[in-house]
């Protein structure tokens, strides 16, 4: 049980961020199964681990077309005292794994 991913925490609206809809709310549900289901076959230990859905749109390449949608976020924590997690001065690491194609050069 001390072990347990906290799911979903205090709730899906805090990773969720902006306008909360139906349709982001299922594929925040999805992209968390997916990042969990893959640190599992790793075999990886973190502390705490999940997606977010931010309310902003990137471009990309799907089908052969150019898409514009929200990216998902994965933030993984490890800690040793459950209170510091970050190098001070930067408050977020953020990694954008995305070959081109399917993502674009600039973040937009």
């Amino acid at each position: 049980m001390v072990e347990r991913q906290p799911f979903p925490g205090p709730g899906l609206g805090v990773r969720c961020l902006g306008a909360i809809t139906r349709d982001r709310l299922e594929a925040l549900r999805e992209a968390d199964a997916i990042v969990r289901e893959e640190i599992d076959k790793a075999g990886l230990t973190i502390w705490q681990y999940f997606a977010v859905v931010p309310d902003f749109r990137a471009t990309s390449v799907r089908d052969g077309k150019r898409a514009y949608d929200r990216p998902c976020i994965i933030r993984c924590i490890n800690t040793v005292d459950v209170m510091t997690a970050e190098v001070p001065g930067i408050c977020r690491v953020c990694y954008d794994l995305a070959p081109k194609p399917v993502g674009t050069v600039e973040w937009e």
